[in-house]
């Protein structure tokens, strides 16, 4: 016999302890939502607000509307130089990284004696503070005792001064945070453990050389891993700012000079705090952009399993 389609179903009846129960959950995520509202978006909405005005702290805010951000984009050219430097230590840090880390992960997936250790030395990097790090290399570059430039000597080459030159001092920086990015590198050795092995033996048995099934297996069934690193980069690249700090003060010749750090002084140095949010805000939507375009372009050539083409 069908059924009638007029017939309503009948009501599930509430648990006795539904009000109370849900009382409870709210009062759980409620530390939460209020960090959330008052430390992220209360900040966020202020700063949206004080990059509209003329903010000195210790002046009432004067509303200029957009001012800020026509100065920033057409009469800045510090500003400008600020953001070339971001750029060009970002293409450098996240190719030089994702090679790096990818390297570094392949030989720490191989079946050898003392891997633990291994992994161990390179998680270092991780558990050392930003400024205790950025103190022992500038130690490490230093062109006077540094052991770095004492290898170079003993060697025949000569010596780099690696913060004093415009041309070396962003690279030695690079250096400096491919370094430190261990997490590229075990977020990569993850990605490589979950590569079937079946895959890599049926290109084996295809007759397919070591670098064919890192090129044709490998880095395919690892671009997901890939994609992620990539765009956790470019953001961790546009946030640089410890180093040239303690290190090199955005010199030599403002080679250095990263965005962040512009932002820094205009706003504890110069307490220009309206024109700091605004830099803020056009960092935001450089990075959202940026983070944009790569999801866009992902699918020509990230290859996520079982997904079909």
């Amino acid at each position: 016999m069908a059924a009638n389609p007029a017939m309503k179903r009948p009501k599930s009846k509430r648990s006795p302890t539904f009000w109370q129960d849900t009382v409870r959950g709210y009062l759980f995520i409620l530390p939460v939502v209020l960090g959330l509202i008052i430390w992220t978006f209360g900040p966020m909405l202020a700063s949206a607000y004080y990059s509209l005005t003329n903010y000195k702290i210790i002046n009432v805010p004067e509303f200029v509307g957009f001012q800020n951000y026509i100065e920033l984009l057409t009469k800045d050219r510090v500003f400008i130089q600020s953001l070339s430097v971001t750029f060009r230590f970002g293409i450098m840090y996240v190719i030089g990284s994702q090679i790096v880390g990818l390297a570094i992960a392949t030989l720490l997936t191989q079946k050898v004696r003392g891997l633990t250790i291994f992994r161990t030395l390179f998680y270092l990097p991780i558990i050392v503070p930003a400024v205790a790090s950025a103190v022992l290399w500038k130690y490490l570059y230093n062109k006077d005792y540094g052991p770095i430039d004492g290898l170079l000597t003993s060697v025949g080459l000569p010596q780099i001064n690696w913060l004093g030159s415009p041309e070396s001092a962003l690279f030695a920086l690079v250096i400096m945070a491919v370094w430190a990015g261990a997490v590229t590198t075990i977020i990569y050795v993850a990605g490589l453990q979950q590569i079937p092995e079946e895959l890599v033996d049926a290109a084996k048995i295809d007759g397919a050389n070591p670098f064919q099934r890192f090129w044709y297996v490998t880095i395919p069934m690892l671009s997901p891993t890939i994609f992620f690193n990539v765009v956790t980069g470019i953001i961790g690249s546009f946030q640089f700012f410890v180093p040239a700090f303690i290190m090199t003060e955005g010199g030599p010749v403002r080679s250095t000079y990263f965005y962040n750090y512009n932002l820094y002084e205009k706003a504890f140095r110069w307490l220009e705090m309206g024109y700091a949010a605004s830099m803020a805000w056009i960092l935001f939507a450089i990075i959202i952009v940026m983070t944009m375009l790569i999801f866009r372009s992902s699918p020509l050539w990230v290859y996520y399993e079982g997904e079909a083409r």
